[in-house]
């Protein structure tokens, strides 16, 4: 079984990255072993997305915190582990709920089955994380527990949308924070802690990596307008094919631009697909897209503060390094 792919990093340090992908070997072991069952069944159904990929990010940022304490400790693959079974069980659930018929370049669970195995599929996964977190000590599951109520949280609220009074684009970035940035937060949380890191740097990296997250995800709504299929892998415009607001989208609804009028009629529902090359030119043109660019990096920027303050070690090179990438990703 070959490693994982480290994401593509100038790491800077080839020491680093070397442990950081024995690290990662490690995790994906652990991970195919707790996600098997003596049922063959369960177990084909729960390593489905396993075997189809992923760059394990999240454990990446395990193990990258873990470098400020002592990256060796015995409970840091575990943690890393459990990260990634809750993020996976995430996985089949929002495939359901978006009756997603792709995750990963092949079919999803719910195509490939039907959704209440999909459901109870990230169930079980969700349950071999908290097998491994009970021998983590107690502090770790109160702070999954905690993680989980704001990934539901955020699932809920992006459902139903915003609330009367609310405002639309405060909103979505707060449905992101809980969606996304809280298990990104949690991934260093728990590298820092199990390796014993000093309070100080456990909060700054927590701090930093749920800032990571938000600007992944905002960096994901320009590309899927800024992008050619070939740069981002999916077609330009697929957000706006199924009806998604991300943020550029949003800001041009709010718009009062008289110039916007026929852009703003485009994306008011899902676009259809004779429309979408012209919504995309047009939403490629609009100031919407510089605004969109300048809440990432405001988060990017949120993110470099933050690790600006951690011991100046190979692993706070990879962090910064990190948040160019976010930030170069998108154009």
């Amino acid at each position: 079984m070959a490693a994982p792919p480290v994401v593509d990093l100038p790491f800077i340090d080839e020491g680093l990255a070397a442990d950081i992908a024995g690290g990662l070997d490690a995790v994906e072991k652990l991970l195919r072993t707790s996600a098997d069952s003596d049922d063959a069944f369960v177990a084909e159904a729960s390593r489905h997305l396993i075997e189809a990929g992923g760059k394990r990010f999240r454990a990446m940022l395990v193990l990258l915190a873990a470098q400020f304490g002592d990256p060796s400790a015995p409970g840091i693959v575990p943690g890393a582990v459990v990260i990634e079974l809750t993020h996976l069980a995430t996985l089949y659930h929002d495939d359901v709920m978006d009756e997603a018929r792709v995750r990963r370049g092949s079919p999803s669970a719910n195509a490939r089955w039907d959704n209440t195995v999909a459901i109870l599929t990230g169930d079980y996964l969700f349950a071999q994380a908290s097998e491994i977190l009970a021998d983590l000590g107690p502090e770790l599951v109160r702070i999954q527990a905690q993680t989980f109520s704001r990934l539901v949280r955020g699932q809920i609220r992006e459902t139903i949308g915003p609330r009367p009074g609310v405002d639309d684009i405060t909103h979505y970035i707060e449905v992101l924070a809980d969606k996304t940035g809280s298990l990104i937060a949690t991934s260093g949380r728990f590298g820092a802690m199990l390796a014993g890191a000093p309070v100080e740097i456990t909060e700054r990296l927590t701090s930093a990596c749920e800032a990571i997250g938000v600007a992944w995800q905002l960096s994901d709504d320009l590309l899927d307008v800024a992008s050619s299929a070939g740069e981002s892998g999916k077609t330009p415009g697929t957000d706006l094919r199924e009806g998604i607001r991300t943020l550029p989208v949003l800001y041009v609804l709010a718009s009062g631009d008289e110039g916007d009028a026929r852009l703003r009629e485009l994306l008011a529902g899902p676009v259809p697909d004779g429309q979408v090359a012209e919504a995309v030119e047009l939403l490629r043109a609009n100031p919407a897209m510089a605004r969109a660019r300048d809440e990432l990096m405001a988060w990017v920027g949120r993110a470099r503060a933050d690790l600006s303050g951690l011991p100046d070690i190979p692993a706070r090179a990879a962090l910064l390094a990190l948040c160019d990438y976010v930030a170069d990703r998108s154009g």
